[in-house]
């Protein structure tokens, strides 16, 4: 099969999700402010980039439901099922002799303002962001490679990028044990992926877990993958874009604010800089650029990725859970629900502690039965209204530790609140078997079959 962004464009525009954008379009700020105002509607295709050769896409995946589809699944409960099995069971990447993504090549002088479309976003933030750049590196003691993705800055100098890497991701321990051996860390920014890459990229698994294998998983078949030019790594074959480089630990620079998941700015202090060795990429490219900041794509992405692997993990120790969403509005990254089916006491309410204990970024659990659809707001008010005791099932965790990007977050820590909004045997709603007022099953299953027709 065809893995490429390409594919997935393909589709969308089969679907009708996918809308030009041919008027002259700024990239300081303007197609940002597009991709934003435009957030809830089809894949956007910029195709009048003011000063860029190429064009600009964005906006892909701004639903669970159009992920899904994209990936083969028919509902978003199906492709969490899907992800689980690829962490568990993955499918290793191969590699071919040669891919589109090599067929040009430039070393440097590269200029990489001029070549890329690269948007500059926020007001106060310092430069043009590469907002959809898959990471590709490798552990240098064992070899083995990650896979991740991080915002990289344009900088007036020439080939440069700066780097704003999070001490609790992967690569900065890469990064830490490359400077303990006096080295420099390779790097390789993956630019138009499938978003089985972009997907897979977000998975929180332990280093070492090559999130190619959970890539492959999703397609269905080994993901593709090419050598590089200039350094020992190895990039999805059929991308849009990659830059070859070198991290180099002791070269920071001070970012300034940056923007961040939860809408507002950051200051995270100084960064690394990353030279360029080559950039290859195919003929006539797609620039493929993320909305940053509080936007359904961004949210969504690492969100799925948080919600398959937390999932996994209760599913390991609580048979009883059956799936996890991480909520927009809680920031694709801070408020969960997880569904169980019949718990046992005390089960839902260990399932939350499990949920905020495997992922350092929960704060704000709810667990439900699983005759609630954990997507639909209206239902989980209903489930806190009906099977929520405040006196017996909320939780209170004050001091937990907390990501440094918790809008809440002080000295460290935060507050985490877990909503047991499970059935109890003693409510009052079971009385009558907890039945809800309806028509006699088979009656509402007739209807419900010829619904069409009334």
């Amino acid at each position: 099969m065809e893995q490429s962004l390409r594919a997935a464009l393909n589709q969308l525009e089969e679907q009708g999700a996918v809308h030009v954008v041919d008027r002259p379009v700024e990239l300081r700020y303007e197609l940002g402010a597009v991709l934003s105002e435009k957030r809830r509607g089809p894949a956007l295709y910029f195709s009048n980039v003011a000063g860029a050769t190429m064009p600009v896409v964005g906006n892909l995946f701004t639903t669970r439901a159009r992920l899904a589809r994209l990936l083969g699944a028919d509902t978003p409960a199906e492709l969490q099922r899907r992800c689980i099995a690829g962490i568990t069971s993955g499918r290793a990447a191969e590699v071919v002799a040669s891919g589109p993504v090599q067929a040009c090549r430039m070393e440097p002088p590269i200029g990489l303002k001029e070549r890329l479309p690269v948007p500059t976003w926020f007001e106060r933030e310092g430069g043009p962001y590469i907002t959809a750049g898959v990471i590709v590196a490798k552990d240098p003691e064992t070899g083995k490679r990650n896979v991740s993705i991080a915002r990289f800055r344009v900088e007036e100098e020439e080939d440069t990028l700066l780097a704003g890497i999070s001490p609790s991701h992967h690569l900065s321990r890469l990064m830490e044990k490359a400077t303990a051996r006096g080295e420099s860390l390779p790097l390789a920014i993956v630019i138009g992926n499938h978003p089985a890459v972009l997907l897979a990229s977000q998975m929180y698994v332990a280093l070492g877990h090559d999130e190619f294998d959970i890539a492959g998983a999703l397609l269905g078949e080994p993901l593709r993958l090419v050598p590089c030019t200039t350094v020992d790594l190895e990039v999805p074959a059929e991308a849009e874009i990659v830059l070859e480089g070198h991290l180099h630990p002791g070269n920071l620079v001070d970012e300034g604010p940056v923007s961040e998941f939860h809408g507002f700015y950051e200051h995270y202090g100084p960064g690394q800089l990353v030279k360029v060795t080559a950039l290859t990429h195919r003929r006539d490219p797609l620039y493929q650029a993320i909305l940053p900041g509080f936007a359904p794509e961004h949210l969504l992405l690492g969100g799925e990725a948080i919600a398959a692997t937390t999932c996994r993990a209760l599913q390991e120790v609580i048979p009883a859970v059956q799936r996890v969403v991480v909520t927009e509005g809680g920031m694709g990254r801070l408020h969960a629900v997880v569904t169980l089916h019949a718990p046992r006491a005390g089960e839902a309410r260990r399932a939350i502690a499990l949920a905020m204990g495997h992922t350092n970024l929960l704060k704000f659990v709810t667990a439900v039965d699983d005759d609630v659809d954990p997507e639909n707001p209206l239902e989980l008010e209903w489930a806190l209204a009906a099977r929520f005791r405040g006196e017996e099932d909320l939780l209170a965790l004050p001091g937990m530790r907390a990501d440094r990007c918790d809008p809440q977050e002080r000295a460290g820590t935060v507050t985490k609140i877990g909503m047991d909004c499970t059935l109890a045997s003693d409510d009052r709603s079971t009385a009558g078997g907890n039945d809800l007022a309806a028509p006699p099953r088979e009656i509402l299953e007739k209807v419900r079959k010829e619904i069409r027709s009334y």
